[in-house]
């Protein structure tokens, strides 16, 4: 196996997630009393993926992995409830993980590559804007580093269809070793970027929201950032 495992302690890494995410329930405005909205909040359990998730779990994650009761819990277990299609990088479809950075500016890159590459499947010709908040977090314990694999692996590959199947074959046979946290490696969409991705939703400690950042499509696939909000 390329790559060794390490013993970690890294604050504030960051994550970016939409920032609509952060906004007020959507079903609020339609209840007039609590307890209507009490009701529609039990409807809408029916259909959320997260709630769904910590109720019944998914194919590949049991609902005591999900954590409660400590701030932010709902994005941590957003992270491993919500999958794409096909997976990303150091995930299947059957259950997702937290993909965070060392620091902000790589985790714009990352983003906006992937949203650039949306944008481009969706031939909206690159007229876009989206605003982006960011999740601090820390880490402190065993994680798989990729930072200094020689030759480089093929799940650090760039183009998705061939990095990505690599990777989730690696992120199986850690999981189910399950001597490590989840893996440290170069950013891809940053020469100079280490990013992480955590296996597990307890690994993610003390959770806190930080800025905003604005991303703005405006006819080219490069992308104008900004930072709106602290």
């Amino acid at each position: 196996m390329i790559g060794s495992a390490i013993l970690l302690r890294q604050t504030d890494t960051v994550r970016l997630v939409s920032s609509a995410r952060l906004r007020e329930p959507a079903l609020k405005s339609l209840a007039d009393t609590e307890d209507e909205f009490a009701e529609l909040a039990r409807l809408e359990a029916v259909t959320h993926g997260r709630l769904k998730a910590e109720e019944s779990g998914l194919a590949g994650l049991a609902p005591r992995e999900l954590v409660l009761n400590v701030p932010n819990y709902s994005f941590i277990n957003a992270a491993f409830a919500y999958t794409r299609p096909g997976g990303n990088r150091f995930n299947g479809g059957e259950r997702g993980a937290w993909y965070c950075a060392f620091a902000a500016e790589t985790a714009l890159r990352e983003i906006a590559f992937h949203l650039t590459r949306a944008l481009a499947d969706a031939d909206n010709a690159f007229h876009n804007t989206t605003d982006y908040a960011e999740l601090f977090a820390d880490f402190n314990g065993m994680f798989h580093d990729l930072r200094r694999a020689k030759p480089k692996p093929d799940c650090l590959d760039p183009e998705p269809a061939k990095g990505y199947p690599a990777g989730q074959a690696l992120a199986r046979e850690l999981l189910a070793g399950r001597e490590v946290l989840g893996v440290i490696y170069p950013s891809v969409r940053d020469r100079e970027g280490t990013c992480l991705a955590a296996f597990y939703p307890y690994a993610v400690q003390n959770v806190r929201q930080g800025g905003l950042w604005r991303l703005v499509w405006s006819g080219k696939p490069e992308p104008a950032v900004e930072r709106i909000g602290s």
